[in-house]
Order: structure tokens, then C-alpha cells, then sequence
């Protein structure tokens, strides 16, 4: 992630430039130090902690959240309960390691896809497989959403943007590579934990399209 200035609001049209929320590409790991019915007080290098400012958005785990204080070793996010509702952060404890990404800018190199932040719905990991240097996982869903999946279509899984390799009636799966097995939160994954998942936007917006016409 490149350095740059944060206080523009991301995820709208400036000067005919579009402004991306996130790219699904994590650039730090954080720890849950506390958590409190509607905060979260996250652990984080003093790199990326110089970078935030209260009331800028941040990912964490996918989730775009709204800081609300730092100092000089963690910050502190504010959640409704809709999101505890509809995320993984009713799981989350003290300890457990969560995915960190800033907002994109116009200067950012998309190298993932465009993540709006906005989680759809929490997937169950149902297999864990060492296959050769990488490892794939298994995600169930309900099928409602199996729809908006397509083989090497994007997904955002606790923020990280993946390719999808398969896709059944309540499952898909991904392949990780070691870069990203080492540097995200998934090294700590087990199966049966809950992940955040953000299906691509332009499905969505495609699927409006069509039923509008």
C-alpha cells in the first residue's frame, strides 16, 4: 500500500475518478486485545498505526469499520448490532488475529478486486487441504448465494480478495498461496471457524440490471 493522505471519504466518483473502498489485498495483521458488546480494541504495528486518524474508515476482516481513538499500540472500532449480527465479529475474542486493510485511492494499484467493505454473509470452513505449497478451503454458503459464484470469479473472504476454484449448491472453494497463508489471519483458520464473505458488486449490480429491464 502506497503512502498516502486518507482524509479523502473513498468508495464514490471524484473529478470522473472512481474512488475504491478496498482491494481485498491485506497489508497487516492485528490482535483483538478487547471486546466489549460495541467496540473492538485491536493490537497493531506502530507502521500502520501511524497512518490512522479518528474517524477514518479501516478493514478488518473485511468489515469497514470507523475508527473511534488510538494510541500508541492498538485503536479502537465502534460496531451496531446489525453488523455483530450479520459478520463474524460476534466470534471474535481476545487473542484471535483479524485482517487489516486502509481504503483505497485513486493512486492505489488494484491488484485484488474492488471490496466495498460490505459483508453479504458469514461462510462455515468446512475443509482445510494441504495440497503441494498452497491450501484449499472449503466454504459452505446458503444457497441463495450460490447464484452470484462463478469458477475464477472474486470473492472476499475475511477481506482477502481470492479467486474461486469451484462452486457447488452450499459450498466453493479457494487456494491459498503460501505469501498469503503467512501473511494473513487464514494460518490461524480452523475448520469450523466463521469467515466474512463479500461476493463480487458487480454481480449484484448486474442481477438489478437484468431484473430492471
Amino acid at each position: 500500500m502506497q503512502t498516502a493522505s486518507y482524509n479523502i471519504k473513498p468508495d464514490f466518483f471524484q473529478n470522473g475518478i472512481i474512488l475504491l473502498m478496498y482491494t481485498g489485498i491485506i497489508t497487516h495483521l492485528g490482535t483483538v486485545l478487547e471486546k466489549t458488546p460495541t467496540d473492538l480494541k485491536i493490537k497493531a504495528d506502530s507502521q500502520l498505526l501511524q497512518k490512522l486518524s479518528k474517524g477514518e474508515s479501516i478493514a478488518v476482516d473485511g468489515i469497514c469499520l470507523t475508527i473511534v481513538s488510538k494510541d500508541k499500540n492498538s485503536f479502537s472500532i465502534n460496531f451496531m448490532p446489525e453488523t455483530a449480527k450479520k459478520t463474524n465479529i460476534q466470534y471474535l475474542n481476545p487473542a484471535t488475529k483479524v485482517n487489516l486493510e486502509l481504503p483505497a485511492t485513486a493512486s492505489t494499484l488494484l491488484s485484488g478486486h474492488i471490496v466495498q467493505g460490505h459483508i453479504d454473509m458469514v461462510g462455515l470452513i468446512k475443509s482445510i487441504v494441504k495440497k503441494g505449497n498452497s491450501y484449499l478451503f472449503a466454504v459452505t454458503i446458503p444457497q441463495s448465494f450460490n447464484k452470484y459464484l462463478v469458477e475464477k470469479g472474486s470473492i472476499s473472504v475475511n477481506g482477502i480478495s481470492l479467486t474461486v476454484i469451484s462452486v457447488s449448491s452450499d459450498e466453493f472453494t479457494v487456494g491459498i498461496i503460501p505469501h498469503t497463508w503467512e501473511h494473513t489471519m487464514l494460518h490461524t483458520a480452523k475448520v469450523g471457524d466463521f469467515v466474512n464473505l463479500e461476493i463480487d458488486a458487480l454481480a449484484k449490480y448486474i442481477e438489478k440490471l437484468i431484473k430492471n429491464k
